[in-house]
């Protein structure tokens, strides 16, 4: 039997080739979307999130397809949860991000629905097949909607950094695609090395995918997310930025455990702990993103920082609890009765000054 280093080299070549594949696929895609003359909030919603969540698509998919559905799971519960409290986080911290009044009055509630309806689809233990086309198919209203409203919204913009489309329409078409194509290929290998690796791993320590898929594999296949995020942040793309993690959270939860439960051939199992604690704190997380986009349309870095720390704080309690350390009961009541009302009471005063400065302006953009 493999050894412990034989499936760490399988991880991190597998996170490699996943990086390299998604920035592939998004480059080509963005490119693509250009040429169709979509708005870029619409880009970051659609093309680029969709295209950074395909490490998450191409692991939730092969390990449904391999009888691994508790890593299946936790690959989506976990990356949603990476993507608003670890990625809006550190791009936040990085710049600080504007806020399409679309996302607010829009998409984040589409987030949060979804994410209910994940929530109550799993209550009988299962998100079955059944489950899966109703979401899949409201990701196909979803994308049809947004690709009419991002092309009447008016001019599309690429990420920085991209070339200009040639003049010459053929070349200008088979560039993309060919980085789309190759993009994809890279994925479904490097997504093949990551869950073989990470169930290996969860198998010598004796630990459950469903924590390894929260854990490793989630924020491996965010970091596609985290990269383009983060640069579009530094760049000024700062609307690309914060729709590729909304955009990305909601692929993750139509299209990736959409498919994930088609593949599957009894659907995803949804384990009890994963449905008490995992997927409320993924609920949770949405909601939270009201208030904080709602408070003049800018997540400051202060705010990036709260979702910083609470991102380490859920991983805290991840490896408390998969230790059997007696300490998880002092920091879960610390986190209930100390963080999470003096994260309310701060939110609070600030969506109340938001809303008493009537938020017709937007401040300057400092911490």
């Amino acid at each position: 039997m493999p050894d412990m280093t034989h499936f760490v080299i399988q991880i991190l070549m597998g996170l490699v080739v996943l990086v390299a594949g998604g920035e592939l696929l998004v480059r080509g895609a963005v490119a693509l979307a250009a040429m169709l003359r979509i708005s870029p909030v619409v880009i970051g919603l659609t093309v680029v999130a969709f295209g950074t969540s395909a490490p998450e698509l191409a692991v939730t998919v092969q390990a449904a397809y391999v009888g691994s559905p508790d890593l299946a799971l936790g690959n989506v519960v976990g990356s949603n949860i990476a993507n608003v409290l670890l990625i809006l986080g550190l791009s936040a911290l990085a710049a600080p991000l504007m806020v399409s009044s679309r996302l607010v009055r829009v998409d984040v509630p589409l987030v949060l629905a979804a994410s209910l309806a994940v929530y109550l689809m799993g209550r009988d233990g299962t998100v079955d097949r059944l489950d899966g086309a109703l979401l899949f198919g409201a990701l196909l209203v979803y994308l049809v909607w947004s690709v009419r409203e991002g092309r009447a919204e008016g001019q599309g913009a690429p990420l920085p950094g991209l070339e200009q489309t040639p003049s010459d329409p053929s070349t200008g078409v088979l560039k993309p695609i060919a980085l789309v194509v190759l993009g994809l290929v890279l994925l479904a290998f490097g997504a093949d090395a990551l869950v073989t690796g990470a169930v290996g791993i969860a198998k010598v320590l004796g630990v459950s995918d469903l924590i390894i898929g929260l854990t490793v594999v989630a924020v491996g296949t965010s970091l596609p997310e985290l990269a383009a995020s983060v640069i579009a942040s530094l760049r000024g793309q700062r609307d690309i930025a914060v729709g590729n993690v909304v955009g990305s959270n909601l692929f993750n939860l139509l299209g990736v455990l959409g498919l994930g439960s088609l593949a599957a051939p009894s659907g995803i199992p949804v384990a009890a702990g994963a449905l008490a604690f995992d997927i409320p704190v993924m609920i949770l997380t949405a909601l939270a993103c009201l208030p904080i986009f709602f408070t003049w349309g800018v997540i400051r870095r202060w705010e990036g920082a709260l979702f910083l720390g609470y991102y380490i704080a859920y991983l805290t309690y991840l490896v408390l609890t998969a230790s059997r350390s007696p300490a998880v009961v002092t920091f879960s009541e610390l986190m209930l009765w100390v963080a999470a009302p003096l994260t309310i009471l701060v939110l609070g005063i600030s969506l109340a000054r938001a809303i008493r400065a009537g938020n017709g302006k937007r401040p300057h953009l400092g911490a």
